[in-house]
């Protein structure tokens, strides 16, 4: 199998060895998409609404430096800091997946990198 290494300068920097996305095998992998704005890495404000809104915008740019789209995700998964955010993040997440919504699994955890309030990854057809 062949892969390819995705990195664009609409997401945030990748802060550790790691990459944005891997391209491989007809799906695109893409890392844990943390709320930072890209040009200055820093979370933006506005409690779990805004931040989930950055963190999909953000799996949006790797996805489009790879050639693919939101709209043939297979798989996400979401990291919340509290479950209790759930309902919000929710809503916004139903903002961007509206029919043939992808697989998802969501958990709670105890930190995110950045005290995040919301971390997601996902996995898309090329």
């Amino acid at each position: 199998m062949d892969k390819s290494i995705v990195c664009t300068k609409q997401a945030p920097g990748a802060i550790g060895p790691y990459s944005q996305g891997i391209c491989g095998n007809g799906f695109v992998f893409v890392s844990g998409q943390l709320p930072a704005e890209p040009s200055t890495g820093a979370l933006v404000a506005g409690g779990i609404e805004a931040q989930t809104r950055q963190s999909l915008a953000n799996v949006q740019a790797v996805l489009a430096a790879a050639g693919t789209t939101m709209q043939k995700v297979v798989k996400t998964t979401v990291f919340l800091q509290h479950m209790a955010d759930f309902a919000a993040m929710n809503r916004v997440y139903a903002e961007v997946f509206v029919q043939e919504c992808p697989a998802r699994s969501c958990f709670e955890v105890g930190c995110l990198p950045k005290d995040a309030l919301v971390e997601i990854e996902v996995i898309a057809l090329a």
